[in-house]
């Protein structure tokens, strides 16, 4: 298959898949087979803007394809993926991997089954910055997340945790690297009938504590990290591909020039922050090429099943918290 073009194709060509459509069409090695969309008009408009085929069935679809992007709402993932790897088609599906965890496990069997690579859509896992993040953490002792959006209705199927805090989630645990011991969260429905706010407080096996907070209705969208540990503090903006860190050699430089009475105490120009240089790049194109480097050489994806549903089960732990806790109310 490294010979020749990686047929791909996507399902559901909607404000996230036609993205998939326009990367796949310009992608070397790729190519851009078709789409399965049941909007007519919708169909229409991506056929003229980026061609490709569009397919009746699934299968269809999936006959045609090596590889196909699941890109529908989150519940029904698992409705669209089982057709296509009976197909033999290798999928990349969007984040989360499945609204439940027996359809999860039902999506990795059928793909077991049928030989064929699941890779997951937390797209943050190929942002510049979780490759800097990646190397410099080696001991993170605290992790605060805030994913904030403003309110849509896309994505309103489920709640903000399988939504939003999900990408958190995903990287927190590739982060820390150690079992989950002890979840609390809070959250609130607003304006859908699942959560629209959450926060979650997870506590590692090895002492690590991650705070995540996610909300869908914020006036302004933010996706930022802090994580501290021994040797240092690291700051970055996802949005932005942005941040700086301040190791702990220069926190203790500046504690000394505190306590010689140099700089004033709460004087935060004198600390001696790094800005860190971060190649910028579109994170769904670096996901995309990845997914179809590992199709062509045969080889398990970066984000897998196996990350894809632990990240699941810490989110439904976490919605199950707050589900009850309301229930109470």
């Amino acid at each position: 298959m490294s010979d020749s073009l990686i047929r791909c194709g996507v399902a559901g060509v909607g404000s996230l898949g036609q993205h998939h459509a326009r990367i796949y069409r310009s992608l070397p090695g790729v190519e851009f087979v078709g789409f399965f969309e049941t909007n007519d008009a919708r169909a229409a408009e991506i056929a003229a803007r980026f061609g490709g085929q569009r397919f009746a069935t699934l299968e269809e679809l999936g006959d045609a394809c090596d590889a196909v992007s699941v890109v529908v709402p989150t519940d029904k993932h698992a409705q669209v993926a089982l057709p296509l790897l009976a197909r033999g088609c290798h999928l990349l599906i969007e984040k989360p991997l499945t609204a439940t965890l027996p359809e999860a496990e039902e999506v990795l069997a059928a793909a077991k089954a049928a030989g064929t690579l699941v890779q997951v859509g937390h797209i943050e896992h190929f942002n510049p910055v979780m490759t800097f993040l990646e190397k410099e953490v080696s001991d993170a002792r605290f992790i605060t997340t805030e994913r904030l959006a403003p309110f849509t209705p896309r994505g309103t199927e489920v709640g903000v945790v399988l939504d939003l805090m999900i990408h958190d989630i995903g990287i927190v645990l590739e982060l820390v690297k150690a079992p989950v011991e002890k979840i609390d969260s809070v959250g609130l429905s607003v304006l859908s009938k699942t959560e629209d706010i959450a926060n979650a407080r997870i506590q590692f096996t090895n002492g690590c504590v991650a705070n995540l907070s996610a909300s869908r209705m914020s006036l302004k969208k933010v996706r930022e990290i802090r994580v501290f540990q021994s040797s240092a503090y690291l700051s970055f903006d996802f949005m932005n591909q942005s941040g700086h860190l301040v190791k702990r050699s220069g926190m203790m430089e500046y504690a000394a020039r505190i306590m010689s009475g140099e700089v004033k105490p709460g004087d935060l120009s004198a600390v001696p922050l790094e800005a860190v240089p971060i190649e910028k790049g579109e994170p769904l194109a670096l996901e995309l090429a990845h997914f179809v480097e590992s199709v062509a050489k045969a080889k398990q994806p970066k984000v897998g099943g196996v990350l894809a549903k632990t990240a699941l089960e810490v989110a439904i732990a976490i919605t199950g918290q707050i589900r009850a806790a309301a229930s109470k109310r």
